[in-house]
């Protein structure tokens, strides 16, 4: 019998000038023909129409490049609307030079993989190298049509707002049903898992089973997380998800240790909430929060790291030459060295009627699973680092109107500049200084606000349904209360500021003083903003996670 031939999946580009998109095509099969069928399109709907045979054969597309300027349709809306065609596809736009910031602005319209700028000569450096990337990870996706978890729910429930949460910051897709909605499908569900609607919220997973207000590491199971280590002795534990620990368990990992990142709700952390980061080497287009910790979680599972997520670690000591996480189900993971990076939370707001609208109405970090309710409606922020702003700059997509309140006089005093610049572009953004937040109302969600000014002490009540707070940064070490070295505030003392009139911390016992990053317990380092005066910024923490894992094989040389 012959096994029928699978045709090979499709690269598509569409440039209205005939003589660039033949160009654009010669290059492309020179490459890629061996394992892809490029197509050439001269228009934009032309290009659609060829989409709709691919899909109709039943075959795939691994990548779309559009030139930004065509008649008719331009390259930003042919590529949305070859999103319902083919979700999955890499998007690239071709640009002029001078086309560079609309191809910066289209990032956040269809989630642009990349921008090229023609011409591209020699493609064998500026043109295959980023598409060998983006056909890579399309290659390395299971495209496969999955069933959606879908999560039923109350819309001002905190528990249910955490499982959207949850699930979002994952990567799992999923969809929504509120109560409320009147949508007979939620009803449908609700008595299909035997329930009355009275114990919220239930989680219907992609096979079909029913989870009545599961707990995280219920659901992170469920939905196919990883939430049990494979051994219970490794070279490197890494407590932590978010930037630090994620570079740390990928330069671990490169470096032949065994590693396992213990994350305690999803990888990430708080920059993985960011919409967008703009000033991070090598991105000059900037790119996601969700972006970069998913490409950084790929690149660690590459290197054979293990990811347990929904992981509460609640203890650490030493063993002898060991040093022996527990985490919260009594579970224990030891290894050679640790490095700690579970980063810093924000602070709650202290003002009275707030406590109990926590996740109906009133939230700490972007929370951008929100996004989209607020359409139409103000949304009030609190902060003014970098943080707040990319906030802002998020749900002004969505709202009404975005406030941001800050209790300072300037946004320039701790927010990037290039930030501040872009708030002011924005119309729908208003920036209120010297004003802090000093009480909220509502019943079964916020209300209203009480705004105060902080010169005048003038108080103002506006109403409000929506506030996000980004002020300060508190580190969660209680945990670590009596095994390492922590300052007035709960940061971690490492290296040089374990050291006071030359000599090391009480019970040190190597010979040697204490590494740079490393704590008042040997072999144990911290890495990121939870250390004790580091440099609140993403690449600042990168680089400490990976200067801690040279230090690790450094203690490990001469222990």
């Amino acid at each position: 019998m012959t096994t029928p031939q699978v045709a090979r999946p499709s690269i598509l580009t569409v440039d209205d000038d005939p003589n660039v998109s033949r160009a654009v095509a010669r290059d492309l099969r020179r490459r890629y023909a061996g394992e892809y069928r490029v197509v050439r399109a001269e228009s934009g709907a032309q290009a659609l129409e060829a989409l709709r045979e691919i899909k109709l054969r039943g075959e795939e597309v691994a990548a779309l490049l559009a030139d930004y300027r065509m008649p008719g349709m331009s390259g930003i809306e042919f590529l949305e609307a070859a999103m319902d065609l083919f979700p999955a596809a890499r998007r690239v736009l071709l640009t002029a030079y001078a086309d560079t910031d609309a191809a910066i602005r289209a990032i956040n319209v269809v989630d642009l993989d990349h921008y090229l700028l023609k011409p591209w000569d020699p493609p064998e450096e500026k043109l295959y190298p980023v598409l060998d990337d983006l056909l890579g990870a399309w290659a390395a996706d299971d495209r496969r049509e999955v069933r959606q978890v879908r999560v039923v729910g109350h819309r001002w429930s905190p528990r249910s707002y955490e499982v959207r949460d949850f699930l979002a910051r994952n990567s799992v897709p999923f969809r929504w049903h509120a109560v409320d909605d009147g949508d007979p499908e939620t009803s449908r569900l609700l008595a299909a898992a035997g329930e009355d609607g009275a114990r919220l919220p239930v989680v219907v997973t992609a096979a079909g089973r029913a989870l009545v207000e599961p707990g995280d590491a219920e659901l992170a199971t469920e939905v196919g997380l990883s939430t049990r280590p494979s051994t219970d002795f490794y070279d490197l534990i890494v407590i932590g998800g978010g930037p630090a620990g994620l570079g740390a368990a990928v330069y671990g990992g490169s470096e032949g240790l065994r590693t396992v990142l213990v994350e305690r709700r999803a990888t990430g952390g708080q920059a993985g909430t960011s919409s967008r980061i703009e000033n991070y080497l090598g991105f000059p287009d900037g790119v996601s929060g969700e972006q970069l910790t998913e490409r950084a979680r790929r690149q660690a599972l590459k290197f054979d790291v293990e990811v347990l997520t929904a992981c509460d670690v609640v203890s650490l000591e030493a063993r002898g030459a060991a040093r022996v996480v527990r985490l919260d189900d009594g579970t224990e993971l030891a290894a050679h060295t640790v490095i700690l990076a579970t980063g810093v939370s924000y602070r709650v707001l202290d003002a009275p009627g707030l406590g109990g609208l926590t996740g109906r109405g009133v939230y700490y970090g972007a929370a951008t699973t929100e996004g989209p309710h607020c359409a139409g409606q103000d949304v009030y922020l609190v902060g003014g680092a970098n943080s707040a702003g990319q906030a802002a700059l998020y749900f002004a997509a969505h709202a009404r109107r975005v406030v941001l309140v800050v209790r300072g006089d300037s946004l320039a005093r701790s927010m990037s500049h290039y930030l501040v610049e872009q708030l002011a572009r924005v119309p729908a953004i208003e920036v209120r200084t010297c004003t802090e937040v000093v009480g909220g109302e509502g019943g079964d969600h916020l209300e209203s606000l009480t705004l105060r000014h902080t010169g005048t002490g003038e108080t103002t009540t506006v109403p409000a349904s929506w506030l996000f707070a980004f002020i300060g940064a508190a580190p969660r070490t209680d945990w670590l209360d009596g095994t390492v070295a922590r300052d007035e505030r709960g940061f971690v003392l490492a290296g040089p500021d374990l050291v006071v009139d030359g000599r090391p911390p009480a019970g040190w016992e190597p010979t040697r003083p204490p590494y740079h990053l490393e704590t008042s317990l040997p072999g144990v380092f911290v890495a990121g903003d939870v250390r004790a005066e580091s440099v609140k910024r993403v690449a600042s923490a990168v680089g400490d996670g990976a200067m801690a894992v040279s230090l690790v094989h450094r203690y490990l040389e001469r222990s």
